[in-house]
């Protein structure tokens, strides 16, 4: 601590904005943290295996059906979100002429989507794909919504970390005689493998959480997706109803408990994935 206080000896102001700093940061992992103490205390001890089951019923409030819809809407989802963000990212970066009008208007746009509410997304998404192309309330409605909710982010953080891959990357490539696509397949993409899967983690966290829009495009029946055309709920809509019902308080918090520990995983496994995909680099 003295060697904190020492280090911005003469300098006051500075050591005003190095507190609020370290304040903030502690603040916010305090935050967390209690978060996710609260989520636990309240959720582990009403976790059962009747809450496993693999039919739902008003006497086991399952949420299996639920697990399983969560995650194939996230898979379905990021299958059309990811390659459209990720090769929209590469044109942006590798192809697109700087001060380019068309790019303006494509940074202009994804920040605009960015920044929509969930429900607005939920309400174009029963006009458009439920009503509009008689989807009807279904896993297909459910995953074109969040793909186009995820594809800003995905979009973004691509972006950044491919301009992040320092330009002697792609000389070298270029100057051994590797053509442009190559160089992007197998030297920038690599190198840029963590940051795109930030954003890609990002986008299955929301995804996780998203209720509003899901509850107006693939309903709420408590039943496994059958087909692209059928309807069901996520976690976060099973967790939802059964907190709106009032009846299964306890069973909710042991949903989210689950959707906690889910989440982790996936996010895990991500990051896991990329390392081998980056051969290992941190």
């Amino acid at each position: 601590m003295g060697a904190f206080f020492k280090k911005y000896s003469g300098h006051p102001f500075s050591l005003i904005m190095a507190i609020l700093i370290h304040l903030a940061a502690l603040i916010t992992v305090g935050v967390l943290f209690a978060l996710v103490a609260y989520i636990l205390i309240r959720g582990v001890a009403n976790l059962s295996p009747e809450l496993f089951a693999w039919t739902y019923n008003t006497d086991n409030v399952s949420m299996m059906p639920a697990i399983i819809n969560t995650v194939i809407i996230m898979l379905l989802s990021l299958l059309i979100a990811t390659p459209i963000g990720i090769f929209s990212a590469i044109y942006l970066v590798e192809y697109a002429k700087k001060g380019n009008k068309v790019v303006k208007w494509i940074r202009m746009t994804t920040e605009t989507l960015a920044g929509i509410p969930s429900i607005v997304f939920g309400l174009f998404g029963y006009l458009m794909f439920v009503l509009f192309l008689h989807f009807g309330y279904s896993l297909l409605a459910g995953a074109l919504t969040l793909s186009l909710m995820v594809l800003p982010t995905i979009m973004r953080t691509t972006e950044e970390a491919l301009r992040a891959v320092p330009d002697s990357y792609r000389e070298a490539s270029f100057g051994l005689g590797a053509g442009h696509l190559r160089t992007i397949f197998k030297i920038i993409l690599p190198s840029a493998m963590h940051g795109i899967l930030s954003g890609i983690i990002l986008s299955i966290g929301r995804i996780f959480g998203e209720t509003a829009a899901l509850i107006y495009t693939t309903g709420t029946a408590p039943v496994i997706y059958g087909g692209l055309l059928d309807s069901g709920r996520t976690l976060a809509c099973h967790m939802y109803a059964l907190l709106s019902e009032g009846l299964y308080m306890d069973q909710a918090y042991a949903t989210a408990v689950v959707l906690l520990v889910l989440v982790l995983c996936i996010n895990l496994l991500s990051n896991y994935i990329g390392n081998k995909m980056s051969g290992g680099k941190s």
